[in-house]
């Protein structure tokens, strides 16, 4: 007996995925996105290593923070997906956590608890400018110099760490720092895994950091330079000790308000930058050069950073990597939905990532650092009244481990040189209240 063939599923649900995502309309394809979105997440899984690892020297449980962040990329992408039907995917930001930890926790001596409870009112700050118009008024405020230069800033700040990690710089009291043994075997890992890592980017192979971390875990493991893990897949569940562990109450510190705003800055701008760079290699942005649906964009980073905080990880941000994906051909939300399962399927895997050893990982922080300087090439150097404050920005953040006291400095010396060069009509209200706080801040802490 013949039975009449009922709808096709697959097709059904591939018109809905059409329709919702605008496939056809952006000229892109549900096997296009999927392609997209697994090597976009190849080419940021790092953060799953070295995330944990980072904050661990915070006094965070690595196996809790391992879990925080698959979770809070987990959502912030799919939120960027099905919201803001973008294909940008989010995850803990680089250089955040460094400063969260080296910064924050180490240099201030607070416990991560109240680094968390900082990152978490950030994060409400941030959402609250991302819903209001204060969002354009603040993007025009700042000039382009210092949004470049804070980038190229926590590029080095990142590099030194990776360099201190990997043995490669050491502690010297004559010098401050010097070469590290270049005989030592965990240092000897480090320069054969940055050796890998760079040659994969210069042939361009999709995931090149991950693979050269897993690489240099593997000899690590097989060498005994590093343990290995107890287990190796475990059931996902939320994180135990990370969850909501706030400390509001240090938190109205003075001191901790600049922290509070360092965060919301580098984060802001970080967020602006991208999704302008990612935007324009989409062919997102609109006539007027500004990314259409930028409210919902910046509304997901931000509930991401919040929720990051909740979950026990540092600022959640929007990852420059996104381009990869990009370029694969992803044009839709699609991609990111595709990104956030990948890191929900990750949580089966985070005892290994709590068993990656620095030496594995301190590359990867040195060529973030490549990728983060890049920008500094759109600086006019003979301009010096935007070259001196960007310069300060740039050396002022690893030289003191502080992305705060860069941003201010350059901040401050911006406003300064404008208003004695005579072009005080020039710089924005919002500058002038800005240095003028900064300053305060400054004058106080000098005098206590």
């Amino acid at each position: 007996m013949h039975i009449p063939a009922g709808p096709d599923q697959s097709c059904t649900f591939v018109a809905v995925l059409d329709r919702y995502f605008r496939l056809s309309e952006r000229g892109t394809t549900v096997l296009t996105e999927l392609r997209a979105g697994v090597a976009t997440f190849l080419t940021m899984a790092y953060i799953l290593l070295v995330n944990p690892q980072i904050l661990a020297d915070a006094g965070m449980p690595p196996d809790d923070v391992a879990r925080a962040t698959a979770l809070a990329s987990a959502a912030a992408t799919l939120l960027m997906g099905l919201w803001a039907n973008y294909p940008f995917a989010l995850a803990p930001g680089m250089g955040l956590n460094a400063y969260f930890t080296y910064g924050v926790v180490q240099g201030m001596g607070v416990s991560y608890h109240v680094a968390l409870a900082a990152v978490f009112v950030e994060g409400l700050l941030f959402l609250a400018l991302a819903l209001s118009g204060v969002r354009g008024a603040v993007l025009r405020a700042i000039p382009d110099a210092l949004k470049v230069a804070t980038s190229g800033g926590i590029g080095l700040f990142l590099a030194i760490i990776g360099f201190q990690n990997a043995g490669l710089v050491v502690d010297s009291p004559a010098t401050l720092v010097t070469l590290g043994s270049l005989t030592h075997p965990t240092t000897l890992l480090a320069l054969g895994t940055l050796v890998l890592m760079a040659l994969l980017l210069v042939r361009r192979v999709p995931g090149a950091l991950l693979l050269g971390i897993l690489a240099g875990t593997l000899v690590a493991w097989l060498t005994g330079l590093a343990p290995l893990p107890e287990r190796w897949v475990q059931l996902p569940g939320l994180p135990r000790e990370t969850l909501a562990s706030f400390d509001f109450g240090t938190l109205l510190h003075a001191k901790l308000v600049s922290v509070v705003l360092a965060f919301l800055f580098v984060d802001f701008f970080d967020t602006a930058g991208t999704l302008m760079g990612i935007g324009r290699l989409g062919g997102f942005l609109n006539a007027r050069g500004e990314l259409e649906r930028a409210r919902a964009a910046f509304s997901a980073d931000a509930v991401g950073t919040t929720l990051g905080a909740l979950l026990g990880t540092s600022t959640v941000t929007t990852y420059i990597e996104s381009a990869t994906g990009i370029e694969e051909g992803g044009r839709t939300g699609l991609t990111a939905v595709v990104v956030a399962l990948l890191f929900l399927l990750s949580l089966f895997l985070a005892p290994l990532f709590t068993a990656v050893p620095a030496a594995a990982t301190a590359p990867a922080l040195i060529l973030v650092g490549v990728f983060m300087m890049q920008g500094l090439t759109e600086l006019n150097w003979r301009k010096y009244d935007e070259a001196i404050p960007a310069f300060l920005t740039i050396t002022i953040m690893p030289f003191t481990y502080s992305i705060a006291n860069g941003i201010a400095f350059g901040l401050i010396a911006y406003v300064l040189l404008q208003v004695l060069s005579g072009r005080a009509r020039a710089v924005h209200p919002i500058l002038y209240v800005l240095a003028v706080l900064l300053s305060l801040y400054y004058a106080f802490e000098l005098g206590a």
